[in-house]
């Protein structure tokens, strides 16, 4: 099984921070899997400025993700 952990306006946006998936072989696997419980979540996942973390590494682009990976999304950084 996999993790999902969603911060700040993500989780308020989904209604939950922390989230036990089915595996998923890819990102772009588990960013569809999440698309199918929550087309809005999906989307605000895929917005600019979203970061993500694969076990606590961040990380840009495609990853391959292992059957207990830990996947954070991260949303914009502001401040200064």
């Amino acid at each position: 099984m996999a993790r999902v952990l969603l911060f700040g306006r993500l989780a308020d946006q989904a209604g939950w921070r922390d989230r036990i998936v089915a595996p998923a072989a890819t990102l772009a696997e588990l960013r569809a899997l999440l698309a199918s419980d929550d087309p809005d979540l999906a989307e605000a996942l895929s917005g600019p400025g979203v970061q993500v973390a694969v076990d606590k590494a961040l990380v840009r682009g495609e990853a391959s993700l292992g059957a207990a990976t830990e996947v954070a999304f991260l949303p914009p950084m502001s401040g200064g």
